[in-house]
């Protein structure tokens, strides 16, 4: 399939913006089944029911069609596909039936975007049901009352759910709706920011839905309930300052936490924003991001020979992906299409797309907990790591490296037998014996603020380790007092940096310094207290998350019994 190269210009117009999204969704048309209620993507698995899965490849592409039937898109391939969707999966005697639920279930996500579909596109979705198919939704939609869902953002999709049945005159339950905004009120933690449940990390489930889902419910509830939606909004607004420098110039935001397969969801924040008619920055600001964000992502080869979105990041990578991700997942990027919805008068449409606004060199977020570095090429966020343990896969380098860039994103270890299996950049890995071991959870009492980082944590039993990261204008410098029961072999790792052989790479090692190129690309690191020398990892293809192939420059030491200090400086800011 031949790919198409995209700019921010394309993203300009609602029907460049219209035209872009339809070539993401056209190659899932042969994959629609018979009765339209299922879309069969792949054969790669996940850990809830198998027969869930066709169901949630069926409802994630609505988050991309509603807002472009809710702007006077028309595509009647969809628009006859998905009535007959709507009206067999509900039905319990259709071959393509949804089935009941349990607690937990996978649906009660896909729920919301059904759920999204009823509320902003009834004369597609709800109108077109015969009173029989009408009666099966409602009822198949009614199982997220009879069951329990994760306490996390989970809870909104029992709120949008209800607001749903409640907007097309059905039965909802309005215990529901008050509990799961209780716990939504009890998981916001200040300025903008919530805990995704009791603990849980601050990542992308922020722009995702905590604050995104409160704009959708403000826009269908602001007569009912007007001072919790001023929260919401408002919230939006702080959340907003802090967010905008998760992004860089180029459009790239950082790569960091769980759910990254859903790419460019990224940017939903800001299209839901404008779509529940809040302006959280300055109208040519909120389009720049979103046109740079689309474009970026679009020319990355996340698509299969097919044209179908591939489970990933800037590439097909199984290996960072979570265990609740199947063939259809990656369709939640499609949330950044909101701004769609927009009609074609708004000023959204004729304002010119601006560049990012002045950015602080080095900005502390103190309610998303991190330290983010500007520099006019990428953001590169600096944290103290995570405090929780979490059931996800590969968490420790999802949240507890110590830096997170928007242009090199991070590594994922395929084993820890080897240093090139675990490719550990952006961190401090022991060697023990023939096991390789980094952080995992950061210890209590770590301190964070303007002029940097203070973290204790243990990669394992028999080493402590004191952590200060302080941001330079040229990266960072990492000290490291390093408390061992016995002799072994410490690796002060950079940022794994493109290898790929067509773009001329280099890389070497002299004394304590090493660095690695490709292009404007670069990190170098330098030993400057411990008596390490530099070196260069080839870490295993396919580790990192941006890059198939990646070299990481790294200082080595040598770590004693007992107590000693190593020092590195970490540079990639131009």
């Amino acid at each position: 399939m031949e790919r198409y190269h995209y700019s921010a210009q394309d993203f300009s117009t609602k029907e460049g913006a219209q035209a872009a999204l339809l070539r993401l969704l056209e190659p899932l048309k042969p994959f629609y089944s018979p009765g339209g209620a299922r879309v069969e993507l792949g054969v790669t698995s996940a850990h809830y029911e198998n027969g869930s899965i066709p169901m949630e490849a069926f409802a994630r592409p609505l988050w991309g069609l509603v807002p472009f039937w809710a702007g006077g898109g028309r595509e009647p391939d969809f628009e006859a596909l998905y009535r007959r969707g709507f009206e067999n999966g509900p039905d319990p005697d259709h071959p393509e039936y949804w089935q009941t639920c349990r607690d937990y279930d996978q649906k009660f996500c896909e729920m919301a975007a059904v759920s999204y579909a009823v509320l902003l596109t009834p004369d597609k979705v709800w109108e077109p049901l015969s009173g029989r198919g009408k009666d099966n939704l409602a009822e198949w939609m009614w199982e997220i009352n009879r069951h329990e869902c994760v306490a996390s953002n989970w809870q909104w999709f029992a709120i949008l759910t209800n607001l749903a049945l409640k907007s097309v005159g059905r039965p909802y339950s309005q215990e529901r709706l008050s509990f799961g905004l209780g716990l939504i009120e009890d998981y916001y933690d200040d300025g903008g920011w919530y805990h995704d449940g009791a603990g849980g990390e601050k990542d992308y489930y922020n722009p995702f839905v905590m604050v995104s889902y409160g704009l959708l419910y403000a826009m269908f509830m602001e007569k009912e309930e007007p001072e919790r939606c001023a929260r919401f909004r408002e919230r939006a607004r702080a959340f907003a300052r802090d967010y905008l420098y998760w992004f860089a110039p180029d459009g790239a935001s950082i790569a960091y936490g769980r759910s990254l397969t859903y790419r460019f969801a990224q940017g939903a924040f800001w299209s839901v924003a404008l779509l529940a008619g809040e302006e959280v920055l300055p109208l040519p600001v909120m389009k720049g991001l979103i046109a740079r964000h689309l474009a970026w992502w679009l020319n990355q080869p996340i698509c299969d020979n097919a044209g179908v979105l591939t489970i990933g990041y800037a590439y097909p990578n199984l290996q960072m992906s979570e265990t609740y991700n199947a063939p259809g997942s990656p369709y939640w990027a499609l949330k950044s299409f909101a701004f769609l919805a927009l009609p074609d008068s708004h000023p959204f449409w004729a304002v010119e797309c601006a560049p990012l606004p002045g950015m602080e060199p080095c900005r502390y977020l103190p309610h998303a907990n991190m330290l983010v570095q500007h520099d006019g090429r990428q953001a590169v966020a600096l944290v103290p790591g995570r405090l929780e343990m979490e059931p996800y896969a590969h968490t420790a380098e999802k949240y507890s490296k110590f830096a997170y860039s928007s242009r090199f994103g991070f590594s994922i270890a395929r084993a820890n037998y080897e240093l090139a299996q675990m490719a550990p950049d952006s961190s401090l890995c022991f060697r023990v014996g023939r096991y390789c071991y980094q952080r995992d959870v950061a210890q209590p009492g770590c301190s964070i603020g303007p002029d940097g980082i203070e973290t204790r944590w243990s990669p394992m039993d028999g080493i402590q380790v004191a952590t200060r990261i302080e941001p330079i204008p040229t990266g960072h410098i990492r000290t490291h007092v390093i408390d061992s029961a016995f002799d072994c072999e410490a690796y002060d790792c950079g940022f794994a940096v493109n290898a790929d052989d067509r773009r001329s790479p280099a890389r070497g090692a002299e004394g304590p310094r090493a660095r690695a190129d490709c292009g404007e690309d670069f990190c170098a690191v330098a030993s400057l207290e411990g008596d390490g020398r530099g070196e260069v990892l080839l870490p295993d293809p396919n580790t990192s998350l941006i890059y198939p192939k990646t070299a990481i420059p790294m200082a080595v030491y040598r770590v004693h019994k007992g107590v000693q200090t190593i020092r590195t400086q970490v540079d990639y800011l131009a």
